[in-house]
């Protein structure tokens, strides 16, 4: 977290973050980029066309960067002014002045911490003005048509917000709300940004870093752990890598070998919150004649996030790779570390939060972290990481070591084909915390991992792993290395083709581009497709010949069965795959009659007679099949299966249900007496069950289900539900802006999305549902694209100027 590379550099003049909207902090900040079309004077007024076509999605066009984010800042308040509101609250770390100090911050994702926790650690990020050196740096910072893009996109929230006031938003989650009265910053904007970027590293550990104390003297910490002692599943939740709640999506692009059309095709589906800092909206960006992309962005974001343009089309899903490593110090002292230049003092830094009292005034609390050159010091005894007698740890993360990743997106609209993309991708060196898969009109398919990734090869991660460190990294793959030798040998290193020092280049990180078809579903990068496995990269950045998910077993298995059947994919039978709802593990189980086999040694036959009768799948119309759902809930880590996987075979093993295991056997009888005791009916239809959770939702049934154990492409969950929670199984999370995008000939573009909780958050919206609707019936909307398919679907047309 701690940017200690840059402690070298300029400081960039804090005016930047305190001056009005529009006003000049720099020659570098202000300046509109001389290349970009049509562009006015620095300080001219914005001018953008918002074209809103069915659904409620904005269609933006503007003649320059600046006016595009200008148009795009206003579409996303109209959309989602609440969580964009709290979004910058958060990002000023002003948490405890409007919501108090012990409220919690769950980001959905990763991140769970108090306000006081969250505004402590991101008061000391404003403090050293870690962002504004990013910004100052001409390597690590962002280029002038992101600087545009940010500076427009604020004023466009302002000018919203100036237009309808507090008491005219019409959400009241914070309808009338006196925050609304402050107005959005860039630096704002930007700090926002930097915490996104966080999300798989420092801002995993906020809790560890803000609480972190110095040990009392007698403070055993933990004596010498061993890997059998440790819970892996903790572990590797606290790593932000919860396996029971994992955090992901999916991903399959189809080349011109395996195609009717002869060209490209994607089917994305991100698995993300439905609801507040990492949920989406949709938007096209046009410069007429230069830049012009559809899509979403996750709110904050002024540029396309997952989309497409005329000529590529392109996903995202969570990378495995690690953003950061782990140092170990042997302590000289309680606030001091052995380093190899002799003993030296933590870095100590006191900060002040403004807090919100019972009674309604404000007051003040202080908190203090502590630092090395590497990064944040953590206290995590859980995690094999305390701040003991003997030792202390620190974080250094790749991705607070940049603040590329508004150019790396924009840049990306831009592409010609996926070698282009990628290219700019690289170029950008800012892709934070995913894997991208793409398609292109040319019949080429991509999967890369070229995300951020510390420059840790598995030799170095050898001879530097501490013995702390080699457990981390044997049960979680992460290598907690010798910080006495950080600035030495143990330090990441630097490659010639890479964007900046620290991070793999290109050459170290996995890329395939095939003509058949290439997919990814959060496993690591080693199988995109089965007949050219990637192999011979650093561990840091994931595993090699090892297990599939059943979730990634089913997304290559919808490919990869309709090929062996003859058939190529389609337009229409590639986006079928979203809504076909096959179980791959029910398919596996049912096996030889193995389930049937196992319930039947219950006992329960009223049950196994509705298990017996489920269709295989997860549509609301699916009978039985939360007694499937509850039995996979319960599986064992151990012993599931007779046939165990083999890298030979890794989309069909493991296999062969164990139905003489007696803990199959009990976990399936515990799943039929949990729907019992909660009075569901063995052949109760999924959509009965399964509904929308998210706020204001009504109980619209759903279908999908769990993702990696029970195989669900389709894979949706409760967490947190806010709406039904009457119902078995409320759903926010999963399934959410999905695409489906194919290269037709003649330069067209057929692009089907669903963003499965609707445009607008405001439940009291039209386009708050109307889309959720549509996912529970299988539909897809023409997403419009062209001028003439604007035309045809537009509901309102409005310039603003600002």
């Amino acid at each position: 977290m701690f940017l200690s590379r840059l402690t070298a550099l300029p400081v960039l003049a804090v005016v930047a973050s305190l001056a009005p909207l529009g006003a000049t902090a720099s020659p570098m900040a202000s300046a509109e980029p001389a290349a970009a079309p049509g562009a006015r004077a620095a300080h001219a007024p914005y001018e953008a066309t918002i074209r809103t076509t069915r659904h409620g999605i904005p269609h933006i066009t503007a003649d320059n960067f600046g006016s595009l984010g200008f148009g795009s800042g206003y579409a996303a308040a109209s959309a989602s002014v609440c969580t964009l509101a709290d979004t910058l609250i958060t990002a000023r770390g002003q948490r405890s002045k409007w919501f108090g100090p012990d409220g919690t911050y769950n980001d959905q994702v990763t991140l769970d911490a108090s306000n006081l926790q969250v505004d402590a650690f991101v008061a000391d990020l404003h403090q050293r003005h870690v962002v504004e050196k990013l910004l100052a740096d001409k390597v690590r910072g962002p280029g002038q048509q992101a600087r545009a893009m940010v500076r427009g996109y604020t004023a466009g929230v302002n000018k919203y917000l100036a237009k309808v006031g507090p008491d005219g938003v019409t959400d009241p989650a914070c309808r009338g709300k006196k925050y609304l009265e402050q107005r959005a910053r860039p630096i704002d904007l930007w700090y926002g940004v930097y915490l996104a970027n966080l999300l798989a590293s420092s801002g995993v550990f906020v809790k560890e870093i803000v609480d972190a104390d110095p040990p009392a003297p007698d403070d055993p910490g933990i004596p010498n752990p061993t890997a059998a002692a440790v819970d892996q599943d903790k572990l590797l939740a606290g790593l932000g890598k919860d396996p029971q709640s994992p955090f992901g999506s999916n991903a399959t692009a189809i080349g011109g070998d395996a195609t009717t059309t002869g060209k490209g095709m994607l089917l994305g589906n991100p698995h993300f919150p439905w609801r507040g800092r990492y949920h989406f909206t949709e938007q096209q960006l046009t410069i007429p004649g230069h830049y012009d992309v559809a899509g979403a962005s996750l709110i904050g974001s002024p540029v396309v996030n997952i989309g497409w343009n005329k000529n590529v089309a392109w996903s995202h899903t969570v990378s495995t790779a690690y953003r950061f490593t782990p140092y170990e110090y042997r302590s000289a002292g309680p606030t001091s570390y052995v380093t190899d230049a002799g003993p030296q003092d933590l870095m100590h830094d006191d900060v002040t939060v403004t807090v919100r009292k019972s009674d309604g005034t404000l007051g003040k609390v202080k908190e203090d972290v502590y630092r090395t050159p590497e990064g944040f010091v953590i206290d995590a005894p859980a995690l094999l990481m305390p701040w003991s007698a003997t030792s202390v740890w620190a974080i250094r993360d790749a991705n607070g070591e940049q603040l590329r990743t508004i150019d790396t997106f924009l840049d990306m609209g831009k592409a010609r084909n996926v070698r282009d993309l990628i290219r700019r991708q690289d170029a950008g060196g800012g892709m934070p915390w995913v894997n991208t898969t793409a398609a292109d009109r040319f019949g080429n398919a991509l999967y890369a991992d070229h995300s951020v990734v510390p420059n840790v090869p598995d030799a170095v991660a050898e001879a530097c792993m501490t013995p702390t460190g080699r457990i981390l990294d044997q049960l979680a793959g992460l290598p907690g290395l010798d910080g006495t030798r950080a600035d030495s040998d143990c330090a990441w290193g630097t490659d010639a083709d890479a964007e900046r020092p620290g991070i793999f280049g290109p050459k170290n990180l996995p890329m395939e581009v095939r003509r058949d078809w290439v997919m990814n579903a959060n496993d690591s990068y080693w199988l995109p497709n089965p007949a050219q496995p990637i192999e011979g990269y650093a561990g840091i950045i994931g595993c090699e010949r090892c297990e599939r998910t059943m979730r990634t077993r089913m997304v290559s298995h919808y490919v990869m069965d309709r090929l062996a059947a003859g058939k190529k994919e389609s337009p229409r039978s590639l986006r079928g795959h979203e809504h076909e709802n096959r179980v791959m593990a029910g398919e596996v189980m049912r096996a030889n009659g193995d389930l049937d086999t196992l319930c039947s040694a219950t006992g329960e036959t009223e049950a196994c007679q509705a298990l017996h009768d489920w269709d295989g799948h997860s549509n609301v119309d699916s009978r039985g099949y939360a007694i499937f759902e509850e039995f996979i809930a319960r599986l064992p880590a151990q012993g599931v299966w007779l046939t165990p996987f083999d890298a030979s075979d890794p989309l069909n093993t493991p296999r062969d249900l164990n139905v003489a295991n007696p803990q199959l056997v009990q976990a399936m009888s515990d799943a039929i007496a949990a729907l019992r005791d909660k009075g569901i009916a063995f052949d109760a239809t999924w959509g009965s069950l399964q509904v929308a959770g998210d706020r204001g939702a009504p109980a619209i049934p759903l279908g999908g289900g769990t993702g990696d154990a029970a195989g669900n492409a389709n894979a949706l969950a409760s967490r947190w539900a806010l709406q039904n929670k009457d119902h078995y199984r409320p759903i926010t999370y999963g399934s959410s802006h999905i695409q489906a995008v194919a290269f037709l000939s003649g330069g067209r573009v057929d692009a089907r999305t669903i963003l499965t909780y609707g445009q607008s958050e405001d439940p009291t919206n039209p386009w708050s549902s109307d889309q959720t609707r549509m996912f529970s019936r299988k539909q897809w909307v023409h997403f419009a694209f062209t001028p003439a398919e604007i035309r045809r679907d537009l509901l309102s047309r409005v310039t603003i100027r600002g």
